[in-house]
């Protein structure tokens, strides 16, 4: 998990056993990035889900409660970012369903809900595709990333042969070869 540029997996200052302080510390550094770069965001969809900001800013204050109660297990959530954002998502729906008598209403603010949880799971899956994308093109050989990324880039066959002084059968290759090398590495990450 990222936060800021910190990856918490691999930070040795989390797992150091010797200093507790300076574990502890790096944590409460750690929250304090996590905090920063997401509270306005969750904040924006709990108040659009409830249409109260004070509702909102209490959901948000629960919301960082819960994940600093739980600093000490950072390092084992995959995506801070999808975790805050379900757990938003899920204090919501608890505090709707503690104040909503009326079945109408909770129809509506269901409906609503469901649009905006559907429009954050999409946006969170295509940022983690393309982020496994660009880490596929990453790992390609020199050579056909570049013809890759020329094809890309919207040139045909023929012109990325002219400019790279290769054949276009080379070109055709080397493509077919990307392509199938990008799809098994992303099909090996999920």
């Amino acid at each position: 998990m990222k936060a800021k540029g910190i990856d918490i997996r691999t930070n040795t200052d989390f797992h150091t056993s010797g200093d507790s302080r300076t574990a502890e510390e790096s944590l409460r550094l750690l929250f304090n990035d996590i905090f920063l770069s997401y509270e306005k965001s969750l904040f924006k969809l709990a108040l659009h889900l409830t249409k109260d900001k004070h509702i909102a800013r209490d959901i948000v204050h629960d919301v960082f409660m819960k994940l600093w109660e739980i600093r000490s297990q950072l390092h084992e959530i995959k995506s801070v970012e999808s975790f805050l954002f379900i757990l938003t998502r899920n204090k919501v729906m608890d505090h709707l369903r503690k104040v909503s008598s009326d079945t109408r209403l909770k129809q509506a603010i269901w409906e609503s809900m469901q649009q905006v949880v559907v429009e954050q799971d999409n946006s969170l899956e295509e940022k983690e595709f393309h982020a496994q994308l660009q880490q596929a093109i990453d790992r390609l050989p020199p050579q056909r990333k570049t013809i890759y990324l020329m094809r890309d880039e919207g040139y045909n066959y023929n012109e990325i042969a002219n400019k790279l002084h290769i054949s276009r059968h080379t070109v055709k290759n080397q493509i077919s070869a990307a392509l199938a090398s990008i799809r098994r590495l992303i099909n090996g990450l999920h």
